[in-house]
């Protein structure tokens, strides 16, 4: 035989083995029977991990189009599997912890958070903490908050002039953090170590960096900071609960509630779990409220109906109840209210809720689709990206407060979970009305006491963030003014 010929049969023989093989394997592997989601093309080995950092909303854009609302992307050695649209998202705010758990994808929050709270801690101790935020958190306490808030944002303004132009965000930061420190750390921290706690804070918020989600004890330098400001706090709030029960003062504040916790064994909170679930409490809302007033106050001045409207109402309660703000006074103001609703549908500072899933669930798509989500993937939705859904909501990118009064309501007809700027469910966030109050507090101030003008482009969106805000300065031209009632 050619030698050739020779060639071209061991050719055709080992294609034909391979062939036969792979039958064979067909035939005789039990077929697992999933319908697995549509997977994201990706890198091998490091999977979409570029894309991912690179921003998850873009990829989202990406491949909402092309896979559907449930598709799962390799991140490394992680499947991530991404839900979109209210449809299939209610088993991800609706299930157990034991089926969908935050603890093992928010562990990177320990060195912050400290020792012994919230995702350093089993979930049933993490409920009954949970529960205390909730305690601190109900109306009667949120109504002595709001006393502090109004009265933090009067001190504040009164040290802008009768005229000129002022960073908007900075501003709203630093009334933030103020305002929070009286509501949650304390008035001792507020009277007289506010500069010392703030720049402490200031270190534990840089010391949390993209980085440090995936490895969260890596020796560098913000992280030093970080593990020195978390020691230094903890010694400070010891010495302030040390104070408060030798002395037999309380104050109204988180910290006081927090101090007179008790565990379902009647074990009383220790200053570490105080310290820790002060920290927790304050990145929570403080970013968050921030970035939220910010946003706020950019579509206002950019909207000149959606001004108007918030000035009228302001105008109806100074009418009815003079210059008065009080909790239900804020809980009157409806038009402001989904005002800051609406910004936070655009803007949600949260981009990516995370879990991890224990055990293999089912979801229906809203075409009807099937997927069988195996245990062992992290499971992801997005605000961000949710909250723009065209099927939802009409003109998705533009900002129409209306949206939400009474006739549209918008974030219902679709359903629960068409609006989870607080995320919804089993986490939905605690801290949801006293966000409104403390921004409702801020700009019902701003519009009774000053005209003010948006002298710089409007904002962009600052993707770089671990929580999402706005890029650079927004800068508002202000005259000092009374509100006319006539």
């Amino acid at each position: 035989m050619d030698p050739g010929d020779k060639l071209l049969n061991m050719g055709v023989l080992i294609v034909a083995t391979i062939v036969v093989a792979k039958l064979i394997s067909l035939l005789i592997t039990p077929r697992s029977g999933k319908r697995l989601p549509p997977v994201v093309k990706t890198w091998p080995l490091i999977g979409g991990l570029l894309r991912f950092v690179k921003g998850p909303v873009v990829m989202l854009r990406e491949e909402y189009p092309k896979l559907g609302s449930v598709f799962t992307m390799k991140l490394v050695n992680k499947d991530i599997t991404f839900f979109i649209g209210p449809e299939v998202s209610a088993h991800f705010f609706k299930a157990p912890e034991s089926d969908l758990s935050q603890q093992e994808v928010y562990q990177f929050n320990v060195p912050t958070f400290g020792p012994g709270v919230v995702f350093d801690v089993d979930y049933s101790v993490r409920q009954e903490q949970f529960r205390f935020f909730t305690e601190a958190l109900r109306v009667n306490k949120l109504k002595g908050y709001v006393d502090q808030m109004v009265a933090e944002a009067e001190e504040y303004f009164l040290r802008w002039g009768d005229s000129g132009e002022v960073d908007l965000k900075n501003e709203l930061e630093h009334l933030i953090i103020l305002t929070a420190s009286r509501c949650l750390l304390g008035r001792e921290v507020r009277d007289k170590l506010f500069d010392d706690v703030s720049a402490l804070f200031h270190d534990l918020d840089s010391g949390m960096l993209p980085i440090s989600v995936i490895f969260p004890y890596l020796p560098i330098p913000a992280h030093r900071r970080r593990d020195q400001a978390r020691k230094k706090l903890a010694e400070i709030f010891a010495s302030i609960i040390s104070s408060r029960k030798s002395g037999g003062t309380t104050e109204n504040d988180m910290l006081q509630c927090f101090i007179e916790s008790r565990y379902k064994d009647g074990r009383p909170t220790t200053d570490s779990e105080v310290t820790g679930l002060l920290i927790a409490a304050l990145f929570a809302g403080q970013h968050t409220s921030s970035i939220t007033s910010t946003w706020t106050g950019a579509y206002l001045l950019c909207y000149k109906e959606y001004f108007a409207g918030a000035l009228k109402e302001q105008k109806n309660l100074m009418q009815k109840h003079g210059n008065k703000v009080d909790h239900d006074i804020l809980s009157e103001m409806d038009v402001l209210h989904r005002c800051i609703k609406e910004a936070l549908r655009l803007h949600p500072p949260l981009i990516m809720l995370l879990r991890s899933s224990h055990s293999d669930f089912c979801v229906t798509t809203r075409e009807g689709k099937e997927y069988d989500i195996p245990k062992g993937h992290i499971v992801a939705t997005s605000p961000a990206f949710a909250n723009r859904l065209p099927y939802i909501y009409k003109n998705p990118d533009s900002y129409d407060p209306d949206r939400f009064a009474p006739g549209r309501d918008e974030d219902k007809v679709a359903g629960a979970f068409s609006y989870i700027s607080f995320g919804g469910g089993r986490h939905g966030c605690l801290g949801e009305p006293f966000a409104y109050l403390q921004i409702k507090a801020v700009w019902s101030h701003l519009l009774r006491n000053f005209e003010l003008e948006l002298v710089s482009p409007f904002p962009e969106i600052d993707w770089n963030a671990m929580v999402v805000g706005v890029k650079g300065k927004v800068m508002v031209r202000y005259k000092r003014r009374e509100l006319s009632v006539n």
